[in-house]
């Protein structure tokens, strides 16, 4: 079998190093036909690095790195374009050292080509003579190709001044690109995020979105007909649902996709279900945004909005759902169509983001040392309907959070807070967990399906009966089998349950 590309973002070194390489040729030679200045979003570790060194091999005429690739026959090799590559994937990029890593990254292209300009003083003005240079030199035209062009504002996404600083500069850089559109043949950037056009691409406004085309929707991640036909000699005697259910599930508008990364690192460590992508790097600032505005976790299972919201990041007013959406953590279930225009439901792609992210929560607000105790106790409470031995454990995981959490606010007063942490508890065991569940009635607070039990959970704050409303509106009828009602109260002066009732049907 051949070997499996574990970090590898080099289309060379997959192809002569003898890598299993998923033929994305087919789609760079239609967008590459179809376009001139695009623009790619995706989550990090998702392929992109790799999407654009295949696009600099190609247009560099390097035929024998595609024999039996869908592109070979379809493409004139004889014909060759000058390629600048600008990549920021690598290290850490902050306000001081920006520009002195662009001089750098320019003087090695500048090398590449064998080219000499006299213009360094700035990079833009390095840049721009760069283009020209190049096209003068090889009597053609220049592609330009930025990897993770919104790396180094994402590195300072904590520091708003510096951020915005650092955007400003790279909206100059980014201008030259139109400036010198009569030199140019291809543009194509990629990304974590979406600046809107107004704040970072003013000067380029002629840019074109692929991110959610669906032409383009597999143009990074693994399909299921890879997984099932490419990857079957790696996968063979595991449980192919549960491969789904942990990593499938990321939706562009095309084919639902799998992170490379899950699928190589699940191979490579023999087959044990782990979180491999969201262990390489969770932003810090999306809890801190998340217990700034107090939201309500549960949310994060049917989220709607409107299709200009998942296409504008804006440094001064961060949103919450388009981070989340931009950065992977959430995804599109379902497509809204609306008077109004399209709209998204989203919610989160597998069951790898959905325990990371919410123990992710949990390790902000609870303690160490009780956090993983209570979880894997939960779980084996959850999968036995031990409901009679729930009351002191989830008491045990309120008084485990962090009294920062409550200090000068009152969030402990609202219900929604109570809900918020049992559900983030309940999702990061990875069950499968209802919030809000709608029945004829009105509606559950948390409902948990677990091997033909049915848990009901009612919650309220201070002196009322929730176990009595869920019998009154007899929520539980929508569900058969082992039905558990259990009501809850919770007392916002002690911070944690002052009733637990449960009934079974």
């Amino acid at each position: 079998m051949q070997k499996l590309p574990v970090g590898i973002q080099t289309f060379r070194t997959i192809i002569e190093g003898d890598y299993l390489y998923i033929d994305k040729t087919e789609i760079a030679r239609a967008l590459i036909d179809n376009y001139r200045y695009v623009f790619l979003s995706r989550p990090r570790r998702f392929g992109k690095s790799l999407f654009l060194d295949t696009l600099k091999n190609i247009f560099e005429g390097k035929r024998e790195l595609f024999r039996g690739l869908l592109i070979e026959e379809q493409w004139n090799w004889e014909v060759t374009w000058p390629v600048i590559k600008i990549s920021f994937s690598g290290g850490v990029h902050s306000k001081a050292d920006l520009e002195v890593d662009l001089l750098h990254i320019l003087k090695s292209n500048e090398e590449r080509l064998g080219l000499k300009c006299e213009n360094r003083s700035r990079a833009q003005y390095f840049f721009a003579e760069l283009i020209k240079k190049a096209s003068e030199k090889y009597k053609q035209k220049v592609v330009i190709l930025v990897d993770e062009y919104d790396k180094p504002i994402l590195d300072n996404i904590e520091n708003i001044p510096e951020a915005l600083t650092i955007r400003d500069g790279m909206r100059d850089f980014y201008t030259k690109i139109k400036e010198n559109d009569e030199y140019l043949r291809f543009t194509f950037l990629t990304g974590v995020s979406k600046f809107s056009k107004v704040s970072l691409f003013s000067g380029l406004n002629n840019l074109e979105d692929i991110s959610l085309n669906p032409d383009y929707g597999t143009v990074c991640g693994y399909t299921q007909l890879d997984v099932e036909t490419a990857f079957a000699p790696y996968l063979e005697g595991v449980e192919m649902e549960q491969v789904k259910r942990w990593y499938n599930g990321y939706n562009f508008l095309g084919d639902k996709v799998y992170n490379p990364y899950d699928i190589l690192l699940f191979i490579k460590n023999r087959f044990v279900f782990d979180n491999y992508w969201f262990e390489t790097g969770t932003p810090r600032f999306l809890v801190e945004l998340i217990k700034k505005n107090r939201y309500f976790i549960p949310d994060f299972l049917n989220i709607n909005v409107d299709k200009s919201l998942l296409n504008s990041f804006n440094i001064e007013s961060l949103n919450l759902e388009t981070i989340m959406f931009q950065t992977g953590y959430l995804t599109i279930k379902r497509v809204l169509p609306s008077g109004m225009g399209v709209g998204y439901e989203l919610g989160f792609p597998n069951k790898e983001v959905q325990i990371s992210f919410n123990n992710y929560i949990l390790q902000s607000m609870a303690s160490v040392s009780e956090k993983e105790p209570i979880r894997h106790e939960l779980l084996d409470l959850i999968n036995a309907a031990a409901v009679e031995r729930l009351e002191p454990v989830i008491k045990r995981l309120f008084a485990s959070i962090a009294y920062n959490n409550f200090t000068n606010n009152s969030i402990e007063s609202y219900e929604g807070f109570y809900a918020s942490v049992l559900y983030a508890y309940f999702a990061s065991l990875g069950v499968d967990i209802i919030a809000e569940d709608v029945s004829n009635k009105g509606r559950i607070d948390l409902t948990l399906k677990v091997e033909g039990k049915t848990l009901l959970f009612e919650f309220k704050v201070t002196d009322k009966e929730p176990l009595e409303q869920i019998k009154k509106m007899k929520y539980y009828e929508k569900y058969s089998g082992e039905r558990y009602l259990i009501g809850i109260v919770f007392d916002p002066k002690a911070r944690n349950v002052s009733k637990f009732e449960w009934e079974k049907i």
